[in-house]
């Protein structure tokens, strides 16, 4: 497949990162639908379009013109069939739960063109665990971005011993063309990348706070003190976002019936998910937004 048939790219889901996803690719030029389940989850992915504007104006250098024109190359629709009838890739970015995102691609397979690219963003999940369910395992591969993507612009491409070296391909250079930093995976990885390196730093900072070591403030300032950056894991945890972060450590801990991840889930559940808690997008996670403590002067001293 020559790389330069991607032009027309849907984004299935318009979470935190689908939204971010789609407004990224809009912005370098393609043309991109949004899918999502009913009218008023897409009104919804309109609002955070809108921020996104203001966000790439004060943080990327954006004239008004490139968000405005990246906007309205953003088109909605709640029907699936319709959202991919001229589809050259589709991302999906649903919830990163096992039977949802099998149920998606049974549904998609249905009514995508035999030539559309199915790439998911899942942060951990492997791809062969889902191309039966594509009807085109061929066509079918990992695409994970992290979050804020206009800043961290990495793109792990991670495909199964079935993906078509020429999909991969195309994914790579497609990856590129929308700014990002493309890191391609030689062979399936749970975790890719970036999450095997990240993850057992979280997971060693929720450890600590459940066992009532240290809160998660002191716990950040370590991390951040001692490696000169600017954000510490609970900090990260908000912006990758806590149902995320829940999701991820449940679907593993109930994989290895590990009695400290399965502490770890419940505790995620009980004092962040279930009271509305959960991160930066919320309001509120582990640090209060729009100014968390983290990012103040004194926070340090």
């Amino acid at each position: 497949m020559p790389k330069q048939s991607i032009r027309n790219v849907t984004v299935a889901g318009t979470g935190v990162l689908g939204a971010q996803i789609a407004f990224q690719t809009a912005f370098h030029g393609f043309d991109v639908t949004v899918y999502d389940i009913n009218d008023t989850v897409l009104e919804g992915a309109k609002a955070k379009f809108t921020a996104l504007k203001q966000t790439y104006i004060a943080e990327v250098g954006a004239t008004q013109a490139a968000v405005d024109a990246a906007f309205d190359r953003i088109a909605y629709s709640s029907d699936l069939k319709t959202a991919v009838a001229d589809a050259d890739l589709m991302i999906e970015a649903v919830p990163e739960n096992v039977d949802i995102k099998r149920a998606f691609y049974a549904e998609l397979a249905k009514v995508a063109p035999p030539s559309t690219i199915f790439a998911s963003n899942s942060s951990t999940m492997l791809p062969s665990q889902f191309a039966a369910f594509t009807g085109r395992p061929e066509h079918f591969l990992n695409l994970h971005f992290a979050n804020q993507i206009w800043t961290h612009n990495t793109a792990e491409i991670m495909g199964h011993p079935g993906t078509d070296p020429a999909v991969f391909d195309a994914v790579v250079a497609f990856a590129k063309a929308i700014g990002m930093v493309a890191l391609p995976l030689k062979k399936e990885q749970p975790g890719y990348l970036l999450n095997t390196l990240l993850i057992p730093m979280l997971n060693a900072a929720l450890q600590l706070l459940v066992n009532e070591v240290a809160d998660a403030q002191t716990i950040d300032k370590t991390w951040m003190v001692a490696n000169s950056i600017g954000m510490g894991p609970f900090a990260i945890l908000d912006i990758v976002g806590l149902t995320t972060a829940y999701n991820i450590i449940r679907n593993g801990a109930e994989q290895s019936k590990d009695p400290v991840q399965l502490r770890i889930a419940e505790y995620l559940k009980t004092n962040y998910i279930d009271k509305g808690k959960l991160g930066a997008a919320s309001g509120e996670g582990f640090y209060h937004y729009p100014n968390p403590a983290y990012a103040q002067p004194d926070f340090l001293t």
